[in-house]
């Protein structure tokens, strides 16, 4: 089987290498944590990282799901993990794409992009959620998989501090929305700038809320 799901409350919740010991000892050499950020934003790309960690080194304090370190703490284990991995890579598909191939499909060829970025190549995935039936590796999908796999958690942060940063200069060349502050998730401030200077191209056009006539069906989400 190239690939299966593993739920998260099979096995011991503390983060570490078990998937990645695991795959070890099935023969593997390159294990290569996959995740993605901005699957649910209204505006910018969805961003995907794959991370091939080096296990002689150790692995930067604190490293979990992107999601539970403040900005600092992920900017400073980004920038270590970047140092110490034996490959990292990115894969990013835009918004107009997101639109047309809908944001599954979008979030599956971006990380399908950054596999097939990495040098060396991988010989087997461990990825948060997902199945790449595009990509003929061994691999498993780990149901909350950014909170228990140290490699998973490291592509979880090495993708969002990457689309961090790219909102950041986004919200430079499209002042007003505050994509530095939300980096286009639905807020109500970024809400508001949608009703008041309509969609930019960054604006995913099929997610609801993204488009001002859209946004007048949802009054709570201005409160």
């Amino acid at each position: 089987m190239n690939g299966f799901k593993l739920k998260a409350d099979r096995f011991d919740l503390t983060i570490g290498f078990g998937f990645e010991e695991q795959a070890l000892l099935e023969g593997f050499c390159l294990i290569a944590g996959v995740d993605e950020v901005g699957r649910g934003c209204l505006a910018g790309p969805v961003v995907a990282a794959a991370c091939i960690l080096d296990r002689s080194k150790s692995v930067p304090a604190g490293l979990t799901d992107s999601k539970k370190l403040s900005e600092k703490r992920r900017t400073e284990i980004a920038a270590e993990l970047r140092e110490s991995a034996i490959s990292y890579a990115i894969g990013v598909v835009e918004a107009e794409e997101i639109d047309r191939i809908n944001i599954l499909e979008a979030t599956k060829k971006a990380m399908s992009i950054a596999v097939n970025s990495l040098s060396p190549a991988p010989d087997h995935l461990i990825i948060d959620a997902l199945h790449l039936r595009e990509i003929n590796i061994p691999q498993k999908a780990i149901i909350k998989g950014d909170s228990i796999s140290y490699s998973i958690a490291a592509a979880s942060v090495i993708a969002k501090v990457y689309r961090d940063e790219l909102m950041c200069s986004l919200d430079r060349e499209f002042p007003g929305y505050g994509f530095a502050r939300h980096k286009g998730y639905g807020t109500s401030i970024h809400f508001d700038a949608i009703r008041r200077l309509g969609p930019t191209p960054l604006h995913r056009k099929t997610f609801r809320g993204a488009q001002p006539a859209i946004y007048t069906d949802i009054p709570k989400l201005n409160k």
